[in-house]
Parts: structure tokens; sequence; C-alpha cells
């Protein structure tokens, strides 16, 4: 799961998702590796999130983001021939506020999906993959009612429109673990020696261990087109899905 810190950097987009400016110190600069800052809100991918890209200003210059790469240190990858900041510049971070706001969208948006899935048909997740509006979630689920693709789309939905809450906090793993169903994949990816557990709960609707990012309530997903449905054989479904 996500910790506050990744190496030097302290991460800004656990604390608030909504910051999409910064400043910033350059603790590290390599042409290899990338950018290290001091403080990052740029979110590093995982979870089948995508990692943010955006730009850094610093003394006249513009130094724009593609991606990042993580290790001991949260790498910021600059597009190749721009410019790299020289250790203790002061920076200012912009994210591409389009694309993260879209990915926000699309995240809280799956997790209303596996929590209806989860609520009306008992299925866990076995795997699924984002980008800015537009994703898709594969179940564990052996039957299906012929109109299940409709019948998902109006229950997500309906949800959706309930403007249900959607809160993040940190709990201790013991504390975290005695939350029922808490881990909502097939497979428990939590590292064992995780001292404490990021959760992302939809209020009334969903809980689950979550490292990303997401927007406040529900109404702020806008509406889930559930585009296809594929049976991938023995009990695997997955769902392609548009945020609109």
């Amino acid at each position: 799961m996500a910790t506050a810190h990744i190496g030097h950097t302290h991460r800004l987009d656990l604390a608030d998702a909504t910051v999409r400016e910064w400043d910033a110190t350059v603790v590290a600069a390599d042409p290899e590796q990338g950018i290290v800052l001091d403080r990052s809100a740029f979110y590093p991918g995982g979870g089948g999130q995508p990692p943010d890209e955006g730009v850094l200003l610093w003394g006249g210059v513009r130094t724009r983001i593609a991606g990042t790469r993580t290790g001991d240190e949260l790498y910021l990858v600059p597009v190749e021939g721009d410019p790299l900041p020289p250790v203790g510049t002061a920076v200012r971070g912009a994210l591409d506020d389009e694309r993260r706001t879209a990915l926000m969208r699309t995240h809280s948006g799956l997790h209303v999906l596996t929590g209806v899935v989860f609520r009306d048909y008992g299925a866990l997740v076995t795997g699924g993959n984002m980008e800015p509006l537009t994703a898709r979630m594969d179940f564990d689920l052996a039957e299906v009612p012929a109109d299940f693709k409709d019948r998902v789309a109006e229950a997500v939905n309906a949800e959706l429109a309930a403007d249900r809450p959607i809160q993040v906090q940190v709990l201790p793993r013991e504390e975290a673990f005695a939350i029922p169903d808490i881990i909502r994949t097939a497979t428990n990816l939590l590292p064992p020696d995780l001292e404490e557990v990021r959760i992302v709960d939809i209020v009334g609707l969903d809980t689950q261990a979550d490292g990303g990012t997401h927007v406040a309530s529900t109404a702020m997903v806008g509406r889930v087109e559930v585009v296809k449905m594929e049976n991938k054989g023995r009990g695997f479904r997955r769902l392609r899905v548009r945020i609109v």
C-alpha cells in the first residue's frame, strides 16, 4: 500500500488529492533515474491507476514530467530533451489537472462498480486496469443473469447519484483487517510487513484497502457506462466501462 514517504519525498497526493500546484526543492537529479523532490503530489502509479503527468517550473524554465519511476526514491521522469533542475533548486510543481481529475473519477467509479458487484453477486476482483475515463475490471463470477450488464450499470449509477461521501483514512494493520471484506481482490496483495493500511470508504457501500486518489463523493464521478461484458472462461468475467 502507499506510504507517506518514498525515499526522501513526502507524498502530498496521499494527504490531499485536490493538490495540483506546490513548492518543492530538488534533492536529486540524474539523467538516467530522474528528478527527486522533497515534496511531491505526483501519484506514482499502482493498483491499476497510472502515474500523473505535469511540469516543474524553475528559474524561467519548464521541465515536463512524463511519468514516474519508483524504487528507493520517487523519481520524476522528464520528457526526453527537457532540462534537469540542479540539486537544491526551488521548483514549482504542477499536475496535469484534466488527467488527474479524470483518473480520480475513474478510480472512484471502479470502487463503486466493485462494491456493487460484491454486494449483489458476492464476486471478488481478479484484475483491472484504467486510463482516464475508461477502464476494465475482471471478476471471479461463475454465473450471471442474461441482463447482468444492464443491471450492474443501473445499480452503479444509482449509487453514484446517491452522492455518497468517499472518505480516506490510515489505520493500524490489525484494526484495518478487523473490517469485514477489506480486501476485495481474489489475492491479498498487501505486504505482510505492512504496519499501516490506507482505507478508502464509500460510506454505506464499499470499504477497501487502497493506495490511489479519489474524488470526494460518488456524485463527482458522473455516470458509468458498462460498454461490454466479456466471458473469459471458468468464471472469469470482464466488464469494460466508460466514465461520462
